[in-house]
Parts: C-alpha cells; structure tokens; sequence
C-alpha cells in the first residue's frame, strides 16, 4: 500500500509543470522556441538518478520539438576524467536519446572570464585574500546575518591586476579567490558574496595548462547556459536555493533573454546509494567488482545486470515529474523490469542446481525434438526445438525422497510432468559416500508426450528440465539488492557500509546446465529461464564459459526476507 501511495502522490503532484511553465513562457512570447541541456559533471558515472534527469531534459526538448545538448560541467580538473566523458555519453545513448550537440563547461571559459572581469569593473567583485575557514565564518548562518570582508572595499584596478596575476599563476592554491559583491545581510547565504573563481593549479582534461583559475558551478552554471542559448534550465530541487543567484548574474551582465531555472524534486529509490563519493568508497573497498556491478545503482550496473533501457524509461515515467521529497520504492523499478521482459524476452530452461535423472525404460539412442515458444506472449516469433533423451538434469529443489504435505514435484507417491515432454515416476535413487543424492532413475509413460494421457489423467507439478546429452555448462550469478538497509546515504563509513550489506545479494553457482542454444546468446541478451527467472549473458564470459546474471526474480522477495 505505501508504494501505491507514494506513486499516487507523485502523480497528482506532477500535472507536468514544468510542462506548464514552459506552455506559459510560449503563449506569453518569453521565448519562441524551446532548448534545454544535460549538464553532469565528469567526476564518476551515472546512476539511477541522473537517467531521471535525462529522461526531463531530453524529453521536454523531444516535446516541443526543440533542442537539448549535453554539456559536460568540467570547471573541476582535479576530479574529472575522459574516461567519465565517454561512459556518460554511452549511457545517455543506451537509454535511446540523442544529443543536438556536445559541449563542454571548459569551450566557455574564455567567456566566463570576460563575464568576471566586467563584474570587476561593474565594482561587483572583488579578490579576497582570506583563507577558506575566514570565508565561511564570514557568510554567517541563518540566523545572523554575515560580516563583510576586509577585501570588500578594494579598487577595482587593484582587483583587475589580482585577479590577471592569479591567472598567470603567481599566487599559490588556496591563497586568493575572486567573489561577487552581493548582499551579506541577505535571507539566503549563497547571494552571501559567493566566491567565483578560485586558484587549482591543475592539468584539465581538455585544456591542458591554459588556467591554473577555475569558475565556481554557480557562476560558470547560468553563463554556460545562456552562451549556449538555453532557453529552460531544469535542474534537482537542490539547486531551488541558488535559483536567484543564477538570476542575478544574468542579470547584472546584461545577457538578453536570459534561460529559466526550474526544479524538480530528485529520484530517491530505497536500497540503492548514489552518491559518487561513497559509491566511489564501494569500489575503492572491494565491497563491489566495480562501477559497473550489477548490484550498484550506476547506469553501466543497471544495463550490465540486464534492466533494459525501455524498463528504466517507463519507471522514470510512472515515477513523474514533481517538486514534493518522495521515496520510491526498488520493488517499482523491479517490476518495469519484470514486466518489459515477460513481454520481450525469450523463454530457455535452465538448471542452476542440477540433479540427474536417468529414465531406465527410455529407449537407448533415442531422442525426441520437442517444439516450444520463443516467448509465449510473442506468437509472431515462432517455435525452437529443444531435444529430449533418456538422461536429463532438474533442480535439486523439484525432488524429495520424504516431502511434506503440498509437495507436487518429483517423489516417491507422485507423478509429474516434465515440460513439454512425459510424466514421469520415481523408481530409485543413487547416493554418494556421504548419503547424498546423486542420480534419480524414473520410469516414463510413452503415450504422455506433450502432456495428454489416453486415459486423460492429470498431474499438479510441471518441472523444466535440460537435457544431459547436449546441455551446455554455465556460471550463474543471482543478484539481489546490496542493501538491507532502506536508506545506506544516511550511513557513514565504510564499516557501516559493510554492517549494511546484504548477504545474499551475490551468490554464485557454477557448474549449471542450460539449454545448448543458450551458448549462442550476445552479451546482454536477456531470457526468462523458467521458473527462474530473467538472466542475462554477462560480459566475463567467453569461448569457454558462459557466465549469466540474475537480471530480476520472477517474484518480489526481497520484501519477505527483510
């Protein structure tokens, strides 16, 4: 029920405004066209959040047929990397939108200079030679108001020949900044003369050793945005504070048909962690195989563990757009998932705990070809045929020497079905040294092929099954959520990290049979195994192994074991 509820929340909140927003901006004439941009920082890759953000951006542009770029906000070198550039811009593509042009932060910073030299001659900025600690006390708190700094006053000339000598390198990190002439006593700290422009003598990505002074997000944000003709900025609630600090630098530097801030309210989905710096701790700690592990939140995890890109688009939609905090619950994104793949996917049998069975009067040398659906909801794909002999592999779980009561799959007092195939009976069993189960031997009834009987009888358990004589062997992977905690952002520390982490979200299982044609697959391609679940091949596998990820359950369980 608190799903449903917040889902409802959510979409009654949303009436699309930003929607709105722009529909007023058009019918008043604000703008005559529509252009937005998706600006992530390349320090790290994209999660679950960011494809939320995406989806907006992209999607608003797609609306009213206008444009959206993406602009990678690098004014930080000593964070970001081309290796981030370039898997930002794969994700952006998996999940199916395109970018009108790519821009970085960094193509402006000639201009983003000229803008703070005229609010240097505006008297609207000035150097600072306090250190950071001086800053911060200086900006005040909520309450009381903050204090001006002895640097306030400067000359303009002696500003302009600071800031061109903090540019040629003379003074060291940390010892000088450049920050807007504002409003100290102002209800909101950011318009507390921000800094905006500091010293990073750092080698950038793209610029080399060009600068060794970098803007500050809020300065370079709304420049960058208006230089590349932006008409609607839409950013994360969090930015809502900074909104009239964007305002006034348009403002003051004269920039005509300035763009349009609008916040929405982020995507928070329980058990994931999005935070780059602690996801980064994830990695760095070996608690995960890497950024792209299937259990993380990062785009890379989510594609790798087999979440098609369709899925996550129709999450973000039933999710909505609003302004108001929420919490969506995973159980939701699982079950886009679910449901994406029980329509598209292609059905295989597959045993991950396999138990032998020999059915002792199945002719030697015989086989059945047995034809079965591709995917049962998709009639256009037609038939495979998969083969049937004497020895074939069922799970573990599907047999039971003494069962309890309801149990309707292979033992002693029952009969079952085999998938498309015979009913079969128990007739005996081999055990190794240690009393354990190794081979059931079975009788068939020949005149059950397919499942109908002469004389009509019927049975309640139906097990899939591969075949011995030509199965193939694989590694499965069965993923669950890293955490067993609701909300891990709100923990500190690597230890809590792995106080919090979820036993069972990988357990791995080698030497699985699975259908032969299986040993075909692309990396990526996803299969409901029956009674499985939905898998996916995975990247580590090769000629001479077949590894396959648990892409979701065919049930939520999750919520059962916790």
């Amino acid at each position: 029920m608190e799903e449903k509820k917040i889902i409802e929340n959510e979409n009654t909140i949303q009436s699309n405004f930003i929607w709105d927003f722009i529909d007023e901006d058009l019918e008043n004439g604000v703008y005559n066209c529509v252009q937005t941009r998706f600006p992530p920082e390349p320090n790290g890759y994209l999660h679950i959040g960011h494809a939320k953000a995406i989806c907006i951006d992209f999607g608003t542009a797609e609306k009213y047929g206008g444009k959206c770029n993406l602009r990678l906000d690098d004014t930080n070198p000593t964070k970001e990397d081309v290796e981030y550039v370039e898997a930002i811009k794969e994700d952006i593509e998996w999940l199916g939108f395109n970018w009108d042009n790519v821009y970085f932060a960094s193509d402006y910073f000639d201009y983003i200079y000229e803008c703070a030299l005229k609010l240097i001659d505006k008297g609207l900025a000035y150097v600072d030679e306090s250190s950071a600690d001086e800053i911060k006390a200086m900006r005040g708190t909520l309450t009381e108001a903050g204090i001006n700094s002895p640097y306030r006053e400067r000359p303009i000339e002696e500003t302009r020949d600071l800031f061109r000598r903090m540019t040629e390198g003379e003074f060291e990190n940390g010892t000088m900044v450049l920050r807007a002439k504002i409003d100290m006593a102002s209800s909101n700290i950011n318009m507390r003369d921000p800094v905006i422009y500091r010293i990073m003598k750092a080698h950038h990505h793209r610029t080399g050793d060009k600068w060794c002074v970098y803007p500050m997000y809020d300065f370079a944000h709304p420049l960058s945005d208006a230089k590349e003709g932006v008409t609607h900025s839409l950013c994360s609630l969090e930015f809502e504070n900074h909104r009239p600090l964007y305002d006034w630098f348009l403002q003051v530097l004269d920039i005509p048909t300035p763009p349009r801030q609008i916040e929405f309210a982020r995507m928070n989905v329980n058990y994931t962690l999005t935070s780059k710096r602690k996801c980064l701790k994830l990695v760095n700690d070996s608690l995960v195989s890497g950024w792209d592990d299937p259990r993380m939140a990062t785009i890379c995890g989510m594609r790798r563990r087999g979440y098609p890109a369709d899925a996550i688009r129709e999450f973000v939609n039933k999710i909505g757009v609003s302004k108001a905090y929420s919490v969506i619950d995973y159980a939701l994104l699982e079950s886009c998932v679910r449901d994406y793949l029980n329509t598209n996917a292609e059905r295989a049998m597959a045993v991950l705990r396999p138990l032998k069975v020999v059915i002792d009067n199945y002719p030697e040398g015989k086989t059945d070809e047995i034809s079965v659906d591709i995917n049962p909801n998709k009639p256009e794909l037609g038939k495979k045929t998969v083969t049937f002999s004497k020895e074939i592999y069922i799970e573990q779980d599907d047999f039971m020497l003494n069962p309890p009561g309801k149990y309707f799959r292979l033992c002693p007092e029952k009969e079952v079905r085999l998938k498309g195939a015979y009913y079969i009976k128990y007739a005996s069993h081999e055990t190794d040294d240690d009393g354990n189960i190794t081979v059931v031997h079975a009788t068939y009834d020949p005149e059950s092929f397919g499942g109908e009987t002469p004389d009509g009888r019927k049975v309640k358990g139906t097990l899939h099954w591969v075949n011995a004589k030509d199965c193939a062997d694989a590694t499965v992977r069965l993923y669950d959520r890293l955490f067993n905690v609701e909300n891990p952002s709100d923990e500190e520390g690597v230890e809590s990290f792995a106080d919090n982490l979820n036993p069972e979200s990988l357990i791995t299982l080698e030497n699985c049979k699975i259908d032969a044609d299986l040993a075909n697959a692309a990396v990526g391609e996803t299969f409901q195994f029956m009674r499985q679940g939905y898998f996916c091949l995975d990247k580590d596998s090769n000629d001479n192994k077949l590894v396959f990820n648990r892409t979701v359950a065919l049930k939520d369980s999750f919520s059962k074991k916790v």
